[in-house]
């Protein structure tokens, strides 16, 4: 078994690696990407990252659900449906699987993010019942994502009580 353990960062201090953005989506300026993941899930389904980003205009297509919360910086996104929206520190967002759209980084971004890896909806409907059906007997869901014990820079974990 997995020991268990709560992941304790400063996400505005995370050491981050160069995480270069794919060219052919880069549209204007340099930016340049750099990320960190934190945890992954049991499962391998779900990862928390911290992700930073310099000024620059570039597309991205999101293969996963991605949830960010902004903690620095200044950009905006333009969905395909042509819609702009901006957003700035302690702005939630929450990117869809299979969507794009283009961003407009004007100050250096951090963010911290959970990307989750989709399941076919059918399975993800039976995963949950079976937790609910294990949690109403007394246990907890047996496929219920645990972290996986990891200690990059500026990050430390302490045991559950």
């Amino acid at each position: 078994m997995i020991p268990k353990a709560i992941l304790m960062a400063d996400p505005a201090t995370v050491d981050l690696e160069a995480d270069p953005i794919r060219p052919d989506w880069i549209l204007s300026g340099a930016p340049e990407a750099s990320s960190k993941i934190l945890a992954t899930s049991r499962d391998w389904i779900s990862n928390l990252v911290v992700w930073e980003c310099t000024a620059g205009r570039f597309n991205w297509h999101y293969t996963r659900d991605e949830i960010l919360v902004v903690l620095s910086g200044e950009a905006a996104i333009v969905h395909e449906s042509g819609e702009k929206r901006h957003f700035g520190p302690g702005d939630v967002v929450f990117f869809p699987a299979g969507t794009s759209c283009t961003w407009l980084v004007t100050e250096r971004i951090r963010k911290v993010a959970v990307v989750r890896e989709t399941l076919w909806w059918p399975l993800g409907i039976c995963v949950k019942i079976w937790n609910k059906i294990l949690w109403k007997l007394g246990g907890k869901g047996m496929l219920t994502p645990h972290p996986v014990e990891r200690t990059p820079a500026g990050v430390s974990q302490h045991p559950e009580q």
